[in-house]
């Protein structure tokens, strides 16, 4: 296969964004096809840890993100109940020393904010109400065909399906395939530290508690906190993934926990449900003129906060690879580097889970009990676990 000279995307979520823009840097010409009416995102935070950082450093975006960011001093895993610490690990100056980035908190729509502006501003062009129902390759003209529900069509050297989990350019790839509901939901806010009556300390905070936990953090420079409180349930009946939460639920839910977290929560007026849903690994990522990019084909548990971090990476290397090799050799080195990456912050997400949720009763309780002991005996053992996420550095050769 030839060099790529025009691209295009669907999805104008921030992987597909990031990979917009990266590839609009090299002189590609980029089209984005978004079936939203208007560009935005849901109102949550992200974790962009330094593995992620580098990528949008590399892109030109840190100096405008870094006015909107929030800096935690330390990760930490909390009991649900006492407020004891299991884990209490350094960020803040240490983390930029230890892997050379900060690790930063940022509102999503902010993100995707300056994303959209840059992309703009490098000539890439974003088509709105583009609802992709599939795709057509052309072998004799060496082309694709990103196919819309309204009958329009863009023609590319190489077609990128950043559609998310429900991914149509997936679907037409490798068959019809419903996304695995992981019996969980997770319920997603923001609240105005104005509004707050608790204080919240400004850490990464996991509270773990049975068949549950809460995650707490700051944004935008300490004017809001975000959480997600997450919840086992078997019982989702909604067609949509995504729907409006109900916040006295969410309160009765954990109003039994630590008062940073039951108060904290008595502060929402309101907040989003999730059905947690992955995927199993997929055969392949690529075929023919058509690639696959961060939720269309590795969907992530929030539970290492790594899921638009390994869009972020994913996005850069596709585009490194598409500089320097032919069509489908950079498909073929894109899918060997990023899937083994993807697979284990997959399942390393997937085992959280249970350390959060204190799977096995005491046994479980013991679990966070050893990780406590690590952590003050041996706390070289934890740094390790998480340099393998963070120090992981795509922007490297």
């Amino acid at each position: 296969m030839d060099q790529v000279s025009r691209v295009v995307i669907a999805g104008a979520g921030i992987g597909g964004l990031c990979v917009a823009l990266a590839l609009a840097k090299q002189g590609v010409q980029v089209v984005v096809c978004e079936q939203a009416a208007s560009l935005g995102e849901v109102g949550a935070g992200l974790q962009i840890s330094p593995n992620a950082l580098k990528v949008l450093r590399q892109l030109g975006l840190e100096a405008e993100l870094s006015g909107l960011a929030f800096v935690p001093q330390y990760a930490a895993i909390r009991d649900y109940k006492s407020g004891e610490y299991y884990l209490k690990s350094s960020l803040g100056e240490q983390a930029e020393v230890r892997y050379g980035a900060p690790y930063w908190h940022l509102h999503r729509a902010d993100l995707h904010q300056v994303l959209a502006a840059a992309c703009a501003k490098a000539g890439v062009e974003l088509v709105l109400n583009a609802v992709v129902t599939g795709y057509r390759e052309n072998t004799e003209l060496n082309q694709v065909c990103l196919l819309l529900e309204d009958g329009g069509e863009f023609s590319a050297d190489l077609l990128i399906g950043a559609d998310g989990i429900r991914s149509k350019v997936r679907e037409q790839m490798l068959g019809q395939e419903c996304p695995n509901y992981m019996g969980q939901v997770a319920w997603r806010g923001v609240i105005p530290v104005s509004d707050l009556i608790v204080n919240i300390k400004p850490d990464a905070c996991v509270w773990a508690g049975p068949g549950r936990h809460f995650v707490s953090y700051y944004l935008r420079g300490g004017d809001y906190v975000n959480f997600v409180a997450v919840e086992e349930r078997s019982d989702w009946q909604s067609e949509s993934w995504r729907e409006e939460g109900d916040v006295e639920e969410l309160k009765r839910a954990f109003a039994n926990w630590h008062p940073e977290v039951s108060e904290l929560i008595k502060s929402a007026s309101s907040t989003f449900l999730w059905a947690l849903n992955g995927r199993n690994e997929l055969p392949t990522w690529h075929e023919g003129r058509v690639v696959l990019l961060g939720d269309a084909c590795h969907p992530m548990l929030p539970f290492m906060a790594q899921g638009a971090a390994m869009a972020i990476e994913d996005a850069f290397v596709l585009a490194k690879y598409l500089s320097r090799h032919t069509l489908s050799d950079a498909l073929l080195k894109y899918e060997q580097v990023r899937k083994p990456r993807a697979t284990k912050i997959q399942q390393m997400s997937k085992a959280n889970a249970g350390l959060y949720h204190m799977h096995g009763g005491v046994l479980g309780k013991m679990k966070l009990k050893a990780l406590q002991a690590a952590g003050r005996f041996v706390p070289d053992v934890i740094q390790s676990k998480l340099d393998v996420v963070y120090g992981y550095d795509v922007t490297k050769d």
